[in-house]
């Protein structure tokens, strides 16, 4: 059985959901961000980076357990091992991997920057309400999410025709932020639709099924995530 060090986040996220897409038995250990549980000797002794999550696969490679830290690379881990969610073909699987990469280099980071400057920097005592932050991360991650929209115009899911690991880390990120407020294209249908497969709903956390794709997300996280998205839209239009 695989241990899973989690906590609910997007990222977290990301990882919980493909163990129950692809079936595979795990064990999940709490890793408390906010209580600091990250820096503990024995967690970084899994991941090294100090951040969550991680999984540890008794059944590693030729047998051997194998720790793993960095979502992508556990996402990655996870498709070889199971020989599914990384595409069909060797041209799908370029497909999935560039946009893989493209969440792990862009979508996450941004979006993250933008979340914080945007929501918890002017709530901090003294507030840190920093313009040019909020401005830089505000475009960039509107920007992002132009691109994802402009693929998902077209794509039913972002790789192509076919469920893969790059939806998997895309969703959790695309969702939580963009479902409070209007959206371009496509993108506000499909990775929402992701997120309402039942691998997506258990892996967050929720066994409810989703009559509509759209509203894969509960009230109160499109709610919390409104004011980001009323900030984002305009950008996202041109």
């Amino acid at each position: 059985m695989i241990d899973l060090y989690y906590w609910p986040t997007p990222n977290g996220w990301k990882v919980s959901i493909a163990l129950e897409e692809m079936g595979l038995p795990y064990q999940t250990h709490l890793v408390n961000i906010g209580a600091g549980d990250q820096f503990k000797p024995d967690f970084l002794k899994i991941a090294p980076n100090n951040r969550m999550p991680a999984i540890v696969d008794p059944d590693g490679p030729d047998g051997a357990p194998i720790s793993i830290f960095e979502s992508g690379a556990i996402l990655q881990y996870l498709a070889r091992k199971t020989g599914k969610f990384g595409g069909p073909t060797e041209r799908d699987r370029v497909a999935v991997d560039q946009w893989l990469m493209w969440q792990m280099g862009g979508v996450g980071p941004m979006a993250g920057q933008a979340h914080h400057f945007l929501k918890y920097a002017p709530a901090m005592d003294p507030p840190n309400d920093l313009p040019y932050a909020k401005d830089r991360y505000r475009a960039e991650t509107g920007r992002l999410y132009k691109v994802l929209d402009t693929q998902l115009a077209s794509n039913e899911y972002v790789a192509g025709d076919f469920y893969s690991i790059a939806d998997m880390a895309i969703g959790p990120w695309y969702g939580r932020l963009a479902m409070g407020g209007p959206t371009a294209n496509a993108g506000r249908q499909t990775q929402p639709c992701a997120l309402a497969r039942s691998g997506g709903r258990a892996g967050r956390g929720s066994k409810r099924p989703r009559a509509a794709c759209r509203s894969a997300f509960e009230p109160a996280e499109r709610q919390e995530s409104a004011g980001f998205a009323v900030q984002t839209q305009e950008l996202r239009a041109h």
